[in-house]
């Protein structure tokens, strides 16, 4: 282990009373970075934790001391009991925060730290005990006054006794990882025919993600509502409520949008489902911050059921505090420390509303896949009623060993609808360069006119996502790209100044006497398209023709005043972009939109003609590409088997996601990867010889 002193932030509030001397965060990313914050005000000492991946990491700078504990692999790292508790001996912390995922509903993590004298600023492993098995949650709160869902609750059944029991829930229905979180694992079968084979999906994925393959049934609402309450409770008896959070905005279980308060839920309501979460947290004697979720039917907001208890912070605490004025992190710590609540449920008032929205690392168009890469330029909004929380620096690596989430953006105003605005604005003024991120996503969906209008439920993004209308790369934005790469050529300190600032016979502009002579540039604008444009004269006054279009005037600047900006003038309209270029990769951002253009060399060129040349004589060969960075994790066929179209041929898995690869065509397969090995975006990974070619 690597132990390393950072920049101390060792200043502590008139008000505050000092609980711990040292805490150790036990995370990393985004919530690591806001736990120290809190860890700073407070005036306590803060530890992190990095894997090797991690060493650059913003929440490694932040902390007073950071301590390494292993490889990029979480099992090694961050899921490594025994490393997170040599780093709390030799920080001496005496507390644990451990954020949200990883170890932080772990019951031997809480044990072991309970045995080694060390707080764990959380829950008790009985609370854990209880609610951590989604099985055991239900049946222990459906004898606590809290409504539950219809459905199978039985642990250990097989799969042939699920699908037995499956007939008296009922179809639609819903299966879900006893032992899962976040919505991952979850699998919806619309008829009896189905469920066997998903079954089968389900074990695994569970017994992968979560290391306990146990399953349950529920039966599904048409159009519902994820509704969750924030709880507080100390331990001393006191349990409150901190009002409600819309989480119905989400893709795959996941996520995606959040907002304080409901728009659907009436005060009477809002008091109802506030005192079944509190009831939810007596039944186990429940101290520290906790979620207790609902699923609230959209026809009748009166009527809900408890999905499950969510024993530590959630990724959307942040809308909570914007509209409560309380800060979570700190109550955690306090209760923790012994500290009895000094908020009675009277006094919790929600003022006004804030919306979350997560940034993540993927590309949606790609079925929002995860995407890597590093950081070269970023711009993270401010102002007022905007908050951020992020773990993003410029040089950042983003890689494919952990979740993909980047950074959280959050908006409050006077009401919904100026929230909405508000993180509308801040969206568009993010700007994160080197890596594909769903921020266009983002804001194309909280525009949707039932967005807008509050009308929301779970099942909304699938249906919606193939009428959002996503930007494409246009003449405008090729023009730039080309203009950028000819400025680069000036270099130096005479970037974008043009050819007036030197002779003209020293200057790569194709200036002549007569006329000038186009620069021709070979833009991809995918892995199998590309498009070919033509500068004349230098960057700041240039003819550009694009993929033999009408000639356009073009003009590209420098701004100055923001790092990495430009304004480019295409056809007498002038707007900024964003543009940073890593090798032969150049990417470009305005507005909340993102794209990545490659620069084609000669070399590739030429090898693209021949391979023209030779594919005219020879065998057809359907290519099987990565449609993400990864690791393969799974081979279904071997060289000269024959397969048929949609036929899986091998599972690559990055960022907690696994996608399944198949042959586009019939045909004798070549398969180009074995299992374990490391894969890119877009990489050929097999090849298919079709019969008869």
């Amino acid at each position: 282990m690597t132990v390393t002193e950072t920049a101390g932030h060792t200043a502590r509030s008139a008000h505050d009373q000092r609980t711990f001397s040292t805490v150790l965060v036990a995370n990393r990313g985004e919530i690591a970075c806001r736990i120290i914050r809190t860890l700073r005000s407070m005036g306590i000492h803060s530890v992190a934790v990095y894997s090797a991946a991690d060493a650059g990491a913003k929440h490694v700078s932040l902390a007073d001391t950071a301590v390494e504990i292993g490889p990029a692999a979480p099992q090694h790292s961050y899921l490594n009991i025994d490393a997170i508790l040599n780093a709390v001996k030799i920080s001496g912390a005496e507390a644990v925060h451990p954020g949200y995922g990883f170890l932080s509903e772990n019951q031997a993590f809480a044990r072991a730290l309970s045995d080694a004298g060390i707080v764990f600023i959380g829950p008790s492993v009985h609370a854990l005990n209880v609610m951590g098995d989604k099985i055991r949650s239900k049946n222990h709160v459906s004898a606590n006054d809290v409504p539950v869902v219809p459905g199978i609750t039985e642990p250990s059944l097989t799969d042939e006794q699920l699908v037995e029991a499956a007939q008296n829930v009922g179809f639609p229905l819903l299966i879900k990882p006893s032992a899962g979180g976040g919505g991952k694992g979850m699998h919806v079968v619309e008829e009896a025919g189905g469920l066997p084979e998903t079954l089968t999906t389900a074990r695994r994925v569970a017994a992968a993600a979560f290391g306990d393959d146990t399953l349950f049934l529920e039966r599904l609402v048409r159009q519902p509502r994820h509704i969750e309450v924030q709880v507080l409770a100390d331990h001393h008896g006191n349990v409150i409520h901190l009002g409600e959070r819309e989480c119905s905005l989400q893709r795959r279980h996941q996520k995606v949008i959040e907002e304080a308060p409901s728009p659907l839920l009436d005060a009477a309501t809002r008091a109802r489902i506030g005192e079944a979460a509190c009831n939810a947290a007596r039944s186990v004697d429940y101290s520290g911050a906790g979620t207790v979720e609902f699923l609230v039917s959209d026809a009748s907001p009166d009527e809900f059921f408890f999905m499950e208890m969510n024993t530590r912070l959630q990724v959307e605490h942040p809308v909570t505090e914007m509209v409560t004025g309380m800060d979570l992190v700190e109550w955690q710590v306090r209760i923790a420390a012994g500290a009895e609540l000094t908020v009675k449920q009277e006094d919790v008032q929600l003022t006004g509303h804030a919306i979350e929205a997560r940034v993540y690392a993927e590309n949606p168009e790609r079925g929002f896949l995860p995407t890597t890469g590093s950081v070269l330029s970023l711009n993270e909004p401010a102002g007022e009623g905007v908050r951020v929380d992020s773990s993003l620096l410029e040089g950042l690596d983003v890689g494919a060993d952990y979740d993909p989430m980047l950074s959280k953006v959050i908006a409050a105003g006077h009401d919904r609808a100026q929230a909405l605005a508000r993180l509308d604005t801040a969206l568009a003024e993010t700007t994160v360069m080197g890596l594909q991120t769903n921020i266009e996503y983002l804001r194309l969906l909280i525009n949707d006119d039932d967005v807008q209008a509050g009308r929301l439920d779970t099942t909304m993004i699938e249906r919606k996502l193939g009428q959002l209308q996503f930007r494409r790369i246009d003449e405008r934005l090729l023009a730039a790209a080309a203009l950028f790469i000819q400025a680069q050529r000036y270099g130096g300190a005479h970037r974008f100044r043009g050819a007036e600032a030197h002779s003209p016979w020293a200057q790569p502009s194709g200036w002549r006497i007569g006329q000038w002579r186009p620069t021709r540039f070979s833009l991809a604008v995918s892995a199998t398209e590309s498009v070919e444009v033509q500068v004349s004269g230098p960057p700041t006054a240039a003819t550009v023709v694009v993929d033999g279009s009408e000639p356009a005037d073009a003009a590209l600047h420098a701004n100055h005043a923001v790092p990495g900006a430009v304004a480019i003038s295409y056809n007498g309209i002038t707007s900024q972009l964003h543009m940073a270029q890593q090798g032969n990769r150049l990417f470009i951002a305005e507005a909340g939109f993102s794209c990545e253009i490659g620069v084609r060399t000669r070399e590739e060129q030429l090898a693209e003609e021949l391979a023209k040349i030779s594919a005219q004589d020879g065998p057809a060969h359907p290519e099987v590409r990565s449609p993400m960075p990864g690791t393969v994790i799974g081979v279904s066929a071997t060289n000269g088997d024959t397969v048929a179209a949609g036929q899986t041929l091998l599972t690559v898995e990055a960022m907690k996601m696994e996608h399944q690869l198949t042959a586009m065509v019939d045909g004798t397969v070549t398969i180009n990867v074995k299992t374990g090995d490391l894969v890119k975006a877009d990489q050929v990974v097999a090849s298919i010889e079709t019969e008869g070619a």
